[in-house]
């Protein structure tokens, strides 16, 4: 039996992409995410009955995301030689959220879903192995 908790929140980025197989991508273009996470836990936190809570989750995917908001991503330092695809991104926001998480008590596992519209999205997830460990 898993849990799950969501919250929903965008971002708008500009960036370019390296290499002949990204075509036009190649040269600086825009794009605006949606990001789902999604919040997994086996058991409710005892006494609030709760994964974990709504308002701190949302707080954390904003605060992640504003590190990127109407950003160009090229000019990002952490991002470097990186080709920023929506799956790289997908991790990228995951591993931040995850840890921000932790440190306010959340034990479980998170995915992270950036949609580029209706038709394309990405997915980053975290999983716990047979002896409980999140990686």
């Amino acid at each position: 039996m898993v849990y799950t908790v969501g919250v929903r929140d965008s971002f708008m980025v500009a960036h370019s992409f390296q290499g002949e197989a990204f075509g036009p991508a190649q040269g600086l273009h825009g794009a605006t995410y949606t990001v789902d996470c999604e919040f997994r836990s086996n058991n409710l936190q005892p006494q609030l009955n709760w994964v974990m809570d709504i308002g701190e989750a949302t707080q954390i995917l904003k605060d992640v995301l504003s590190m990127y908001n109407y950003k160009n991503l090229d000019q990002i330092e952490e991002f470097q030689g990186q080709n920023t695809t929506t799956e790289y991104l997908a991790k990228v926001i995951h591993d931040k959220v995850l840890s921000k998480a932790k440190q306010l008590g959340f034990q479980g596992t998170l995915r992270v879903c950036l949609m580029e519209s209706f038709r394309a999205w990405a997915s980053y997830e975290s999983c716990e192995d047979r002896k409980g460990v999140i990686r």
